[in-house]
This record gives C-alpha cells, sequence and structure tokens, in this order.
C-alpha cells in the first residue's frame, strides 16, 4: 500500500491507498492465479490537513479506501483476502506513514498504540514519543 505524501501548499494532493501486501492476498499459489495490486485514490484537495478536522476527514477517507482494496476492490472476480482486518490495518498504517502528516499520525493515534504505529514505521511526533 502506498500514499504518495502531499505538498501543503499545493492546491490538492491525490494519496495512493494502494495493498501491497500481496501475500495477504493468498497462501500457495496455482500456476492460473494472478496476484493483483490495487490502489484507490482519496481526494483531498477540498481538506486543510494541517487541521484537525481535515486529518480527521482524510483519516474517515483513508479508512474507506482500504475497506474498499482489502473488500472487493468494485472489481468482479477478485478472490477475498483471508486476513480482512489485518489487510484494512496494514493499508492505514502505510498511508499514514508515507502520508506524513502530524495532524494524521494524531488521528490515528485516537485509535491505536504506539506499538502498532512503530510497527508500519509511522514517525512520531517528539511530545507523543515521550509520553
Amino acid at each position: 500500500m502506498n500514499i504518495r505524501a502531499p505538498i501543503l501548499n499545493a492546491k490538492a494532493f491525490t494519496s495512493v491507498v494502494a495493498l501491497a501486501a500481496c501475500s495477504l492476498l493468498s497462501g500457495p499459489l496455482q500456476a492460473k492465479e494472478r496476484i493483483v495490486t490495487l490502489k484507490v485514490s482519496v481526494n483531498t484537495a477540498d481538506l486543510d490537513v494541517s487541521q484537525p478536522a481535515g486529518a480527521r476527514q482524510l483519516y474517515s477517507r483513508l479508512q474507506h479506501a482500504a475497506n474498499v482494496v482489502c473488500g472487493h476492490g468494485m472489481r468482479v472476480g477478485l478472490q477475498a483476502i483471508d486476513d480482512f482486518a489485518g489487510c484494512v490495518e496494514t493499508a492505514i498504517g502505510e498511508a499514514v506513514r508515507s502520508a506524513n502528516l502530524p495532524q494524521l499520525t494524531a488521528e490515528y493515534l485516537r485509535t491505536h498504540t504506539l506499538q502498532q504505529a512503530t510497527t508500519h514505521g509511522i514517525d512520531l511526533p517528539v511530545l507523543v514519543a515521550e509520553k
């Protein structure tokens, strides 16, 4: 899963949420099976992600995108993922890490532990890391 880090003064940026952990998609593969990486763009043009309200809205959009990517993917014929919850957590964690936005990280930490953030490589603000 990837998310492109925004330039905060740009009019818009597009975050990309993708399922990069293809190993979550399958156990042993047969020769006929194909692994697919899905990406969902998350529009943030209307958000001020430097403010808590904007970060909350972005986090909500990332959650929705992760549910789509890890679920049906808006595609017919995709095999369901065995660990849906794990896939969603990985997708969101990697998106937050890639964005590297303090307010988005704070929003993530409202529902996740410091250990979960560290597992996904999320940079923690100094004041949070000291707690």
